[in-house]
């Protein structure tokens, strides 16, 4: 790995400085025998976050049945590693929507990483339930090395940052490593260390470019690189859809997954990604192409697995 680019991302003004509010609620959290009480209070001094978890306690993801107006109550009712996934969210949502990077759509970026995230922590329901929240993470900011990159060698990045589009290649990590000696898993975890996020986070963004993976080296990241590679299909109109499913089944056989979890999973994901955008306040592009390609894709799996059996 030439570590020649790292250096100078690391020198660039690229990586955005997460706000104090978020590093120290990261600290706090980082003791497993944490005080409840210093959470609320570092939380509650930023009207904003407390708003937005408020807004996700009460949010038609939970089915709640009584308003929940205390934050405490929804700390209680969401979790800690929930409330981790939103705040960073947040935070790292507003940093990288104020850099203007011209090679990347910010709507198709959105898209395209909420997908992965949703549909990352839905795998690992079926596949290790106690890792939900870091897959969820783990996903959203996968690709922010794109970014990154994008932003910190705007010149020698930006034929590769263009093909981050429908229609653009599925294997980014390749041509990176091929030009710069190195790829955007491997920013995006220096990102993600510098953010000071759990490590198991870091190394399944790391490693998740699925045409890199090596298989069975981290799990989390091959979950991670699978619903990176599908959130690619059901964001664009593909061209070849039996090359699609063809794809994903694969996709199962290496996450040792049955094809119709997968095809469930694809079909339950769109009502999230709605949630979350709003929740987030992330602007995604939403057509009946993206319920075309998870519909066809579904009943391409489930097909397929009719067929062996």
């Amino acid at each position: 790995m030439d570590t020649t680019v790292l250096e100078l991302v690391k020198r660039s003004a690229a990586i955005p400085s997460m706000p104090q509010v978020a590093l120290r609620f990261l600290e706090i959290i980082q003791d497993p025998d944490f005080d409840f009480r210093e959470v609320v209070e570092v939380l509650s001094s930023d009207p904003g976050t407390t708003s937005e978890i408020l807004r996700l306690a009460n949010s038609s993801l939970f089915g709640v049945t009584r308003k929940v107006t205390a934050l405490p109550h929804a700390m209680t009712l969401l979790g800690i590693k929930r409330i981790r996934s939103l705040v960073l969210g947040r935070y790292i949502v507003e940093s990288l929507s104020t850099k203007g990077c011209a090679s990347i759509e910010p709507a198709y970026y959105w898209r395209r990483s909420l997908t992965t995230a949703v549909l990352a922590a839905r795998l690992a329901d079926a596949i290790v339930p106690d890792r939900r929240e870091e897959a969820f993470i783990s996903g959203l900011l996968a690709d922010v090395g794109i970014v990154i990159l994008d932003d910190a060698l705007p010149a020698r990045y930006r034929g590769i940052a263009m093909q981050f589009t429908p229609g653009g290649t599925p294997e980014l990590a390749l041509a990176e490593n091929e030009l710069l000696g190195t790829n955007h898993g491997l920013v995006s975890a220096m990102v993600l260390d510098h953010w000071k996020l759990p490590k198991t986070v870091c190394a399944a963004v790391r490693w998740h470019p699925w045409e890199r993976r090596e298989q069975g080296r981290n799990p989390l990241a091959d979950l991670v690189g699978a619903a990176d590679r599908v959130s690619k299909w059901v964001c664009e109109t593909p061209a070849d859809l039996d090359a699609v499913v063809a794809d994903c089944r694969e996709i199962a056989h290496v996450l040792n997954l049955a094809p119709e979890t997968l095809a469930r999973c694809l079909m339950e994901i769109e009502e999230h990604i709605s949630d979350l955008s709003s929740l987030l306040k992330i602007e995604v592009i939403y057509s009946q192409v993206y319920e075309v390609i998870a519909t066809r894709v579904s009943a391409g799996l489930t097909h397929l697995e009719t067929v062996d059996v």
